[in-house]
């Protein structure tokens, strides 16, 4: 991660600058009790991201997708996409959670676009939610319910077919698109 400072303005870790910084980071991840932690790895199996499971309720079968910390090579790719499809759809179907959360820092333009992207829907703002890095953050949640994931995995696999991408790999139809169909 290091030259990629940004990733970590909104995010509660980081800069990794140091050597061996974000090393440390994923020790700390490996040994979480409280977050189940996944890493996103290329097909070369290079770990290019991680994301986790996190604030799990299971009494109420509620779920978090978070700490999601993607390099930059895995930005805007379809295996950023589909990650997160897995992920949920797990979520959804292996562990049987009826409500999926994103939280992100309302700031986060990028992450509420992606949440938006992925098929969640907005909530609100929970105004000086969090303390991060010595500043006051609201917070914007987004949640995809199990009632609505047929529709949000059929646009996934839709998305990710392979008739959907030109010979450039460039998308035909957008997951965005798909997502508002039927909304």
């Amino acid at each position: 991660m290091a030259g990629h400072d940004h990733i970590g303005t909104y995010i509660p870790v980081g800069p990794f600058g140091r050597p061996g910084a974000f090393s440390t980071y994923i020790e700390h991840c490996e040994a979480n009790t409280e977050r189940i932690f996944y890493a996103v790895l290329d097909p070369a199996r290079r770990a290019l991201g991680i994301l986790a499971l996190m604030e799990i309720r299971p009494m109420m079968r509620v779920v978090e997708i978070g700490n999601i910390v993607y390099a930059p090579a895995l930005q805007r790719t379809s295996l950023a996409t589909e990650a997160q499809y897995l992920i949920a759809r797990y979520a959804f179907e292996t562990l049987g959670f009826r409500r999926y959360e994103w939280k992100c820092d309302a700031l986060n333009a990028g992450s509420r676009r992606a949440a938006e992207r992925y098929g969640f829907s907005y909530e609100g703002i929970f105004r000086q939610h969090m303390i991060i890095k010595g500043r006051n953050r609201d917070t914007a949640w987004f949640s995809m319910l199990d009632g609505e994931w047929p529709g949000r995995k059929a646009a996934f696999e839709r998305w990710l077919a392979a008739d959907n991408f030109d010979a450039q790999g460039r998308q035909n139809l957008s997951l965005l698109a798909m997502n508002r169909v039927g909304r």
